[in-house]
């Protein structure tokens, strides 16, 4: 991912996207340069219009952020659910002892 923060920060600064400026922001970042990564990196980017990808990913809808006060609301919801049918259950077997109930009135 580093090589890739190092790509848009030459692009953003209106530098060349090669292989020489690559290799001097990651050495100036403290991180081991891999020869091979840097070329595969300035070759696939050649091909890519950098400011057409900014655009369409800038454009893409944005999921709001959930705050942590909101995340126990998705695991209450399924104990809700299991009360109701409980409830539902309660409900099947009560009817079931009224019909016992008025079966034995006509016995």
């Amino acid at each position: 991912m580093e090589y890739v923060y190092a790509s848009l920060l030459l692009h953003s600064a209106g530098k060349e996207v090669n292989e020489e400026n690559l290799k001097k922001i990651l050495e100036a970042a403290g991180i081991q340069v891999d020869e091979a990564r840097v070329k595969m990196l300035v070759a696939a980017l050649k091909e890519i219009n950098i400011d057409e990808v900014i655009k369409q990913a800038t454009a893409a809808p944005v999921v709001p952020a959930v705050a942590p006060a909101q995340a126990p609301q998705p695991q209450a919801a399924p104990a809700e659910e299991k009360k109701e049918e409980e409830e539902e259950e309660k409900e099947e077997v009560s009817e079931e002892e009224i019909a016992e109930g008025i079966s034995s009135l006509f016995g």
